[in-house]
C-alpha cells in the first residue's frame, strides 16, 4: 500500500486543460478586442510575454493574483474571464443591478428551450419592457 501512487484520471487532466484553454483563449480574445499586444500587457503587468503566450495557448494556468493583474491591464473585472459565453461576458461588463442580472439569467434559461419564432417574440417583449422601464 505504501508504494501505491495516486494517478490523476484522464478526465481530470482534460478538465484542467479545458479550463486553461478557456481562460487563455478568453484573455487572448479580450486582448485582441482591445487592440493590445502581449508586449502591452507585459508593460502593464510586469509578466513576461513568453509567460502570457503560454497562458493564452493553454500551457500554463495562471493564479488568481496573476489573472487579476491581467484583468487590470485590460481594464476588465476579473469575473469577466469566467463568463460562460460571449453574451455572459458582455452582460458582466454592464453596470446592472442584481435584480436585472437575475431577470436576464432567467430569460436566457427560458429562451434556450423555445422555437425560433417564440424566442423572437420573447426578445421583442423584453425589449419593450426594457425601453418602458428606462423611460
Amino acid at each position: 500500500m505504501a508504494d501505491m501512487q495516486i494517478v490523476p484520471s484522464v478526465q481530470a487532466e482534460a478538465s484542467v486543460k479545458s479550463i486553461s484553454m478557456n481562460i487563455g483563449g478568453t484573455i487572448r480574445d479580450y486582448r485582441l478586442q482591445k487592440g493590445m499586444s502581449q508586449g502591452d500587457i507585459e508593460k502593464r503587468t510586469g509578466l513576461l510575454r513568453c509567460y502570457l503566450s503560454r497562458v493564452e495557448n493553454g500551457h500554463t494556468v495562471p493564479s488568481l493574483e496573476t489573472l487579476q493583474k491581467i484583468a487590470g491591464a485590460l481594464d476588465l473585472q476579473l469575473s469577466q474571464f469566467f463568463a460562460e459565453d460571449p453574451v455572459g461576458r458582455e452582460v458582466s461588463s454592464l453596470n446592472l443591478s442584481e435584480e436585472q442580472i437575475r431577470f436576464l439569467t432567467q430569460v436566457q434559461r427560458y429562451s434556450a428551450h423555445l422555437s425560433d419564432s417564440d424566442r423572437r417574440l420573447l426578445l421583442a417583449m423584453v425589449r419593450k419592457f426594457a425601453s418602458s422601464s428606462m423611460s
